[in-house]
Order: structure tokens, then C-alpha cells, then sequence
């Protein structure tokens, strides 16, 4: 448990800066890969039976360039030995055509289970990380590295495995042929070109990574200015700011714009040098070969077939600046999601931790003893507040804003660990159980509520996955909304909109409060919970969730005083701090904050 003097640290709107080596990126998905070793182990097969056969091509070429050359009266030689070769010719081709997608079709499923899988791991661990992460992260930016990494698996493994892996073994297949077939200098040509190729586009392409970098920056960027002005639609009306955002966004896309043409431009430097290295290497392989001919020691299929090998080898060749470039970003995007998934979680449940033990059809009682909390270190919130909630009775908190009211459904609900002092649920220190049971039984209507964009009927569902629609509907006539529902075209399939803003505040508010109905958990809380509803609608839903309150233990933060006059106890807050307390009688008879606040909301005056 974190204690007084204590503080987490700092979280950042996006990933860590950290990053890890290439190899270690590797390293890290690797695992996923091996839970299918065996189509990995079959796809190398098919790949190594695809490239043998690819070698095999030019040597029957060879051999069908070489049949030509027979003797005028071998008729029977000229037509029987040119067919033959030609159906294993095509046969070659077909073969390497046929291991090429079997390799294809055979680990496929290996990388989009990867990829299912890590990104499952990461949405999950997102879910895991604390409210502070969430509340400080740029939406935009984050997503785009989590779609950016998830696509990057694929052609990840495609580039590295069955482009780069795949050439090796060709090369060191053709090298082989030729070392055996001719002299060591058809190898030292190839090597040394092969050494200069790679040598140059690994340079280069180090140098190039930098824009596309810089470039992948400033695209969640401009993606992150776009989304969030999206989701602020009706704000930049307000404002009328259409052309102040459109400009931000331009600002944004402009950058993006000039960074990369300079990746373009650095490209076309790179896909010169590479095309340059490529002629003069078959310059040189030909040149050899054309004297071996002339001198009578190779015949005209050799020459044939040194071509056809350094063809096979440099056409891929020709994409390595590409494919290599690919593959650094991919690395990199990989690990902007692996960095995202090392993100150590705040709020963690303890080792062995236990789930919470409340007797089947009870209330536990709730209990905070001298808390301390800030979200910073230097801006205390809770400075020493102890108070309890009986088993089955309702606690309410009042105060004005900033007194730290709402930081209490917070941490009751563990969204941050407490600095100092404890909090008790049943006589369990919160700390020591389980998050996930802790937050089974608490239900809470927020002062501010957002609803998926699904329909009416999912967003209470969400309270309970898996209830009836009987069960959403006795929900929503609880909570009065029936009738709204009910009068729409679409009825309970309408949808809500982006964070439910296709519905007025009140309605909003009354969903969250069937949601909360349908949970029915043993520990209620009501954050403002009838603040966005008139006084008519307010009546009834307080006569409802005092019904539904009853023998639940609940704590009610509430602004209107009207709303807490039958709770058990009330809490007065100031400045993080208790400063009264007793029932609403009490209260009134001490003449002290309550009853000022008390006085001037009766008079329609404003705290």
C-alpha cells in the first residue's frame, strides 16, 4: 500500500520515449509467433521448397538453351528433348507459384493471431492503467500507434521472414550453383555487390529513417487535432472556430506535407544509387561470362542461365531499400505499442489479493479512516477525512466545488490509491482485495454521463451484460424513462450518438441511473445524480432512488441540499476537509455552514 509521502509517477498523454533495440522488439514477439510452431516450421518448408525450385528454373533453361544445339539430322532429339524440358520448365515455375501461397496460406494464421493477441494484450492493459493515464493521454495519437503497430505485425513478419530471409537463402542457393559450376569469380562479383548493395541502403536508409519518423509524428499529430475537434463538434460551434480549426488542422497537414517530400526525394536518391550498383554488378556477371563463351569453356545456356540467376537475385534486391525501410518503421511501431503495454500500472491489485467477501443479499459497511490523497504532490484534495457509512444507510456530501466531494467516489471505486490512512469495505482494507471485486458491487450515476454509441438499449444493458429485455425495460420505466423511450421511432434499438449526445442531459442522466438500477449493487454511490433534470422529473426519480437506495449502503455527493434532507448523516466539505456533520436537524439547529448553505438555497440564491 502507497503511504503517506509517496507520489506516483508522472504519466504521460503518450507513449514512453523509452524504446527498445530492433532485436529486442523481435524478441518480444517472437513468443506470440511460437504458439504456432508448427505452421512457422511448415512455412519455412514451403518457402525453402519455393526457392529451390525458383533456382531450379534457370539450370533447366540452361538445359533447354543447350538442347538446341544439336546436329542437323538429330530430328527426334530437336522435338522430343525441347518438350520434355519445357514441361519441367513449367512445372518449376507452377511448383514455385504453388509453395509460395501454400507458405502464404499456411501462416496466415500464425500472424493474425499475433496480431490478435497483442492487440488484445494492449487494449486490455489500457483498461488496466489508471484513470490518470486516461484522463492526461491524447486519444488521436494513441489509437493511430495501436492501429499503426497491429498492421505493422503483418508486414513485419512478411518483409523479414519471406522477403529478407527468403533472398539469403536464394543467394547462397545461386552462389552455391555458380561456385560449383564455374570459377570463385562469378561468387566474388555477386558478394561484392551484394556487400556495396546492402552497405548502401542500410546507410542510407538509417539517414532516411529520421523523416519518416518525423513524419509518423506529426500524422497522429494532425490525426489527434482532427479527432479532437470532431469530438468537440458542438464546442467549435459555439465559438464559431470552423476556420480556426480548419486552420490548425492545415497547420498540421502542411508539415506533414514538406516532411515528406523530403522522404520522396531522399527515395528517389536511394532507388538510383541501388539501380546503379545493380547494372554495373550485371555488367560485370555478363561481361565474364560472354568471354567464357567466346573462350569455349561455357556454352551458350551457361550464359543464358547466369543471367536468368542474377536476375532472380537482384529483382528483390530491388525493393530491399523499401522492404528495409519497411521493416525499421515497423520495428518502430511494434514498439511504440510493446512501450504502451510496458506502462506500469498505478493502481495494481497487491500479491494474492483476494476477492471481496460480502455475505450473499447483505450491505457491507464503507469506511474511510484519516485519508489523505492528491492527484500532485503538491495539491493536496483529502487532508485527514474519517467518516462511515453504515451497513444499509445513506451518507451524503455536500460542499461547494473543489471541496473533494467527487474525489470520494474516486476512490471508493479505486481509480487511485490513497497516500495515506484506509479505506474498508465489509472491515477489508480496499487495498488488499481484488479491484475487480470492489468494483462488482459498487454502482455509481455520474454527474457527467457518456453513453457508447449503440443503441438505448445496450447503454442500460451495459449495467448488467446479458440481461433480459424485460429486465432493461423494468430498468427504464424505474428510472422514468420508459415513456421517452417508448415514444421514439426505433423505440429501444435508437441510437445515442457519439457520447450520447444525440440525447438531452436529463435523458443521458436517466440512462445512466436505469444502467445503474439493473446492476443493482450493494454499494450505491450518487454523484449529482438528478442535476441535468427538471424539478418534476427530479421529484420522481428522488422518491425512486430513495426506494432503491433503501437497505443498500449508499453515499449521495450532492449541490442541492433538498435532494440529502433524509440521509442518515450529512457531511459538510470544505477545502478537503470535514467540517460539519450530523442530520439534516442537526444541521440546521448548529446554525453553522450546512444552515447558511441551507438558508440561501431556499432563498434561490447560488452557493
Amino acid at each position: 500500500m502507497r503511504r503517506h509521502g509517496e507520489s506516483s509517477p508522472p504519466i504521460s498523454s503518450g507513449a514512453s520515449a523509452r524504446t527498445h533495440s530492433d532485436w529486442a522488439t523481435l524478441g518480444r514477439l517472437l513468443p506470440y509467433l511460437w504458439q504456432y510452431k508448427w505452421r512457422v516450421l511448415a512455412a519455412l518448408a514451403f518457402m525453402v521448397g519455393a526457392k529451390l525450385a525458383n533456382v531450379g528454373v534457370p539450370l533447366l533453361l540452361k538445359q533447354l538453351v543447350d538442347a538446341m544445339a544439336v546436329p542437323p539430322g538429330a530430328v527426334t532429339a530437336l522435338l522430343v528433348v525441347p518438350v520434355a524440358l519445357l514441361l519441367g520448365y513449367g512445372a518449376l515455375r507452377w511448383t514455385t507459384s504453388l509453395f509460395t501461397e501454400l507458405r502464404e496460406l499456411v501462416f496466415a494464421k500464425a500472424t493474425q493471431g499475433a496480431a490478435r493477441s497483442i492487440a488484445l494484450n494492449t487494449f486490455r492493459h489500457l483498461h488496466a492503467l489508471s484513470l490518470r493515464f486516461h484522463l492526461e493521454r491524447q486519444t488521436g495519437g494513441m489509437t493511430r500507434d495501436i492501429e499503426r503497430g497491429v498492421r505493422g505485425i503483418e508486414s513485419l513478419i512478411s518483409f523479414a521472414l519471406f522477403n529478407i530471409v527468403a533472398t539469403l537463402v536464394e543467394v547462397v542457393l545461386v552462389l552455391s550453383v555458380l561456385g560449383n559450376r564455374f570459377d570463385m569469380g562469378f561468387v566474388w562479383i555477386t558478394l561484392a555487390a551484394l556487400v556495396v548493395y546492402i552497405t548502401f541502403t542500410v546507410v542510407i536508409t538509417e539517414w532516411r529513417t529520421k523523416f519518416r519518423r518525423e513524419a509518423n509524428l506529426l500524422d497522429s499529430a494532425a490525426h489527434t487535432r482532427a479527432v479532437d475537434s470532431l469530438l468537440n463538434y458542438e464546442t467549435v460551434k459555439y465559438f464559431n472556430n470552423e476556420d480556426f480549426e480548419a486552420r490548425r488542422y492545415d497547420e498540421s497537414l502542411e508539415s506533414l506535407r514538406r516532411v515528406r517530400l523530403k522522404s520522396q526525394s531522399t527515395l528517389s536518391m536511394l532507388n538510383s544509387g541501388q539501380q546503379a550498383i545493380i547494372a554495373t554488378a550485371l555488367v560485370a556477371m555478363l561481361w565474364r561470362a560472354t568471354q567464357g563463351v567466346a573462350d569455349g569453356h561455357m556454352t551458350l545456356g551457361d550464359l543464358v542461365m547466369v543471367n536468368a540467376f542474377m536476375i532472380q537475385i537482384y529483382i528483390p534486391l530491388n525493393f530491399f531499400g523499401v522492404i528495409y525501410r519497411e521493416i525499421k518503421q515497423n520495428l518502430t511501431d511494434l514498439d511504440k505499442m510493446f512501450t504502451l503495454m510496458d506502462r506500469p500500472q498505478e493502481v495494481a491489485d497487491a500479491p494474492g489479493a483476494q476477492p471481496l467477501r460480502i455475505a450473499p443479499g447483505s450491505s457491507p459497511a464503507v469506511r474511510f479512516e484519516d485519508v489523505h490523497f492528491a492527484y500532485e504532490p503538491n495539491r493536496p484534495i483529502l487532508r485527514g477525512v474519517s467518516f462511515e457509512i453504515p451497513a444499509g444507510k445513506t451518507v451524503a456530501v455536500v460542499g461547494p466545488s473543489g471541496a473533494g466531494k467527487s474525489t470520494l467516489a474516486r476512490l471508493l471505486f479505486r481509480f487511485y490509491d490513497i497516500q495515506q490512512g484506509r479505506i474498508s469495505l465489509a472491515g477489508q482494507d480496499m487495498q488488499s482485495v481484488t479491484q475487480a471485486s470492489v468494483r462488482s458491487c459498487v454502482g455509481i450515476v455520474p454527474q457527467d454521463t457518456v453513453l457508447f454509441n449503440d443503441t438505448v438499449a445496450y447503454n442500460i444493458a451495459y449495467g448488467r451484460p446479458g440481461a433480459t429485455p424485460q429486465e432493461v425495460e423494468q430498468a427504464a420505466r424505474a428510472a422514468h424513462i420508459h415513456g421517452f423511450i417508448a415514444s421514439t421511432p426505433k423505440g429501444y434499438d435508437t441510437m445515442v450518438g457519439e457520447r450520447g449526445l444525440k440525447l438531452s442531459g436529463g435523458e443521458k442522466q436517466r440512462v445512466a441511473i436505469a444502467r445503474t438500477l439493473l446492476k443493482n449493487p450493494p454499494i450505491l454511490v450518487f454523484d449529482e445524480a438528478t442535476s441535468a433534470l427538471d424539478s418534476a422529473n427530479e421529484r420522481a426519480i428522488q422518491a425512486e432512488l430513495r426506494g432503491v437506495a433503501r437497505g443498500k449502503t449508499t453515499l449521495v455527493i450532492a449541490h442541492r441540499l433538498s435532494t440529502v434532507v433524509d440521509a442518515h448523516e450529512i457531511l459538510v466539505m470544505e477545502a478537503g476537509r470535514i467540517v460539519e456533520r450530523g442530520t439534516h436537524a442537526q444541521l440546521q439547529a448548529a446554525q453553522g455552514r450546512y444552515a447558511r448553505m441551507w438558508a440561501m438555497q431556499q432563498s434561490g440564491d447560488a452557493v
